[in-house]
């Protein structure tokens, strides 16, 4: 079932084009990576998609319905949860404190400032933290933990309002190897037991390669290649953006062979 369709999506800033015509789908329960070297829109992209930069043209559908011209916190409540490249925590609160807000906010609690609300659904967000193997830390808080445990909290945080589209932007950014790896399959057993859709940007091509169910890959704002793990690995078009002088699109001279874009 398609649950997110994007038409046609452009972003300009001046002269510059971030995103041009970008169109693609993404399915309940698929992992879709949208990759592309730094400056391909892989970020305006995302920021479109979650409200956060409103596109210049171009349809956004989440189950059919238009959410390009809704706000951050409008497109949160229709169940879009969301990642960043730098974690979003609050530093200060607790481990469970930053869940806990997270349902608050899910909730519609975020301006009864006056209330004490320290035991809200409080169960609901150990349970949560169970799922991302962070319940142990609960109590900790967040400017203590690794860098890897505060991306588990970070997803926790974004599972609050039960997703049924996740976007991650980069989520395994300044993570190690194996750190990332290990997000990545917590992340996608948690999808295919929730049925939710994820679109994710990534970097280490060993995490996309290996996780991905479809890839969409940018550059310069453009959907140069869509596909499979081998459709993609041996594209000459990705080719020429990953190995080459990557200074043109159309008329493309091969410049490596299809083994040497091998995780």
């Amino acid at each position: 079932m398609t649950l997110l369709q994007v038409r046609n999506l452009s972003k300009s800033y001046g002269g510059v084009k971030a995103v041009e015509n970008v169109s693609f789908t993404v399915a309940a329960g698929e992992f879709l990576a949208l990759i592309g070297p730094n400056g391909a829109g892989k970020s305006t992209c995302f920021n479109m998609l979650n409200g956060q930069i409103s596109a210049n043209s171009g349809s956004i559908l989440l189950e059919g319905r238009e959410i390009v011209k809704m706000r951050p916190r409008e497109v949160w409540r229709l169940g879009v949860g969301r990642t960043f490249q730098i974690a979003a925590t609050f530093g200060s609160m607790t481990v469970v404190e930053n869940v806990q807000m997270a349902l608050i906010s899910t909730h519609r609690r975020i301006f009864s400032f006056w209330k004490d609300h320290s035991d809200f659904r409080r169960q609901e967000a150990l349970e949560l933290l169970e799922k991302v193997g962070m319940r142990e830390q609960c109590d900790r808080l967040c400017s203590n933990l690794a860098y890897g445990d505060v991306k588990r909290v970070e997803l926790a945080i974004a599972l609050a309002n039960k997703p049924k589209l996740l976007l991650m932007d980069e989520p395994t950014a300044g993570m190690a190897p194996s750190e990332r790896n290990n997000l990545i399959a917590l992340t996608k057993t948690l999808v295919v037991e929730q049925n939710i859709g994820v679109l994710f940007t990534e970097h280490s091509m060993d995490v996309v390669f290996r996780n991905a169910d479809r890839m969409i890959v940018l550059a310069r704002g453009k959907v140069i290649a869509e596909g499979d793990t081998a459709t993609v690995r041996s594209n000459p078009k990705v080719q020429e953006v990953y190995f080459g002088s990557g200074k043109t699109f159309e008329d493309h001279v091969p410049a490596t062979s299809p083994e040497a874009f091998a995780v």
